[in-house]
């Protein structure tokens, strides 16, 4: 708990110092970029206090250009070690609640950033819908198609909606695996206990070979690539049991 409350301190100091002038530099220069890695580089510091190691393996499958990338959703953790392994700024969805809280809501929205009521269909569909539109402006994606954390680190089936984004933009998906996040900080917990973090990214996947109406098939072939990415203790539990059949 002294980590936690360690990274909540240093998290609100850094927001107070940081945040207004940066949200002010954006608002003239419309760039988000210093406040993106404003961030990133907090997160760094954040890794280090709680003792996260980031080992980051396949940046060379990373295309240039814009990307969505698809990533398994086991920890908080995961967001942390993927966003610093990443080499370029990316865009997240977020809970709406996040974007009530003062300055950091504000940030998120100049930096593309896109609220989610998942509790709310429509409201969901037009997050996609808004989000679609920003990666036709150029910006990068990081999803959690399984739409929760998983209970035991295994993956499970993914939702189709976001890869539409995807489909509609014309862009590649990036298969990620972030093993071993489940373990630094279980489901529903706030203790960080320190370990490393692996996240791996595969080749690319051509979107633009599918139409709208084969979105479940784009959502298998990127959860399988995504599956075959990860060690056998998190990979679904259907390959598990093919494994030892």
């Amino acid at each position: 708990m002294i980590r936690t409350a360690i990274v909540a301190v240093f998290l609100g100091i850094y927001t107070l110092l940081l945040g207004p002038p940066l949200i002010v530099y954006t608002m003239l220069t419309r760039s988000a970029d210093p406040l993106y890695w404003a961030g990133v580089k907090g997160l760094v510091f954040i890794c280090w206090v709680v003792g996260l190691r980031v080992r980051v393996e396949g940046l060379e499958n990373i295309p240039p250009g814009v990307c969505l990338f698809a990533a398994n959703h086991t920890s908080n953790a995961d967001a942390a070690a993927i966003v610093t392994a990443l080499p370029r700024r990316i865009a997240v969805f977020g809970r709406k609640s996040l974007f009530d809280i003062p300055i950091v809501g504000y940030a998120f929205r100049l930096a593309h950033f896109v609220p989610v009521d998942r509790g709310n269909r429509e409201s969901a569909l037009e997050s996609v819908r808004l989000a679609t539109e920003y990666t036709k402006g150029g910006s990068s994606f990081l999803v959690y198609p399984e739409g929760t954390r998983s209970a035991d680190g295994r993956l499970s089936t993914f939702k189709k909606g976001s890869f539409m984004m995807a489909i509609e933009s014309g862009i590649p998906v990036v298969p990620v695996a972030c093993a071993g996040a489940h373990r630094v900080m279980k489901k529903k917990s706030l203790v960080v206990h320190p370990g490393e973090v692996l996240v791996r990214f595969g080749p690319p996947i051509d979107a633009s070979k599918y139409g709208v109406g084969q979105r479940s098939e784009l959502a298998l072939c990127v959860h399988d690539a995504v599956a075959a990415l990860l060690p056998a203790d998190q990979k679904p539990v259907a390959w598990a049991a093919q494994a030892h059949a």
